[in-house]
């Protein structure tokens, strides 16, 4: 009975660790960049707003990171105005 219990509580503990982790991930603080070189560290392809498509007439990049929150912030390096900023393929 004891050996239950101790392997549930660890069972538990374990699952709390895993989803205290994906919560701090998230509420990361969004960051105003000053340029495209910046953000591009970062954000290898850019980033957009979700459901974001880019302007293009050759291949669109689609491997953007969408988060509304860091766009919103730099909506300033959207050049072409469709929702993505600093878009590279």
């Amino acid at each position: 009975m004891l050996r239950t219990l101790t392997i549930l509580a660890a069972s538990a503990s374990l699952g709390l660790g895993l989803v205290s982790a994906g919560s701090a991930a998230e509420a990361a603080p969004a960051k105003k960049y000053s340029n495209c070189k910046k953000l591009n560290k970062d954000y290898k392809h850019g980033v957009g707003k979700p459901g974001a498509k880019d302007k293009t007439s050759g291949t669109p990049v689609t491997n953007f990171t969408r988060n509304k929150k860091v766009y919103k912030l730099n909506t300033a390096r959207d050049r072409d105005k469709d929702g993505i900023a600093c878009e590279k393929k």
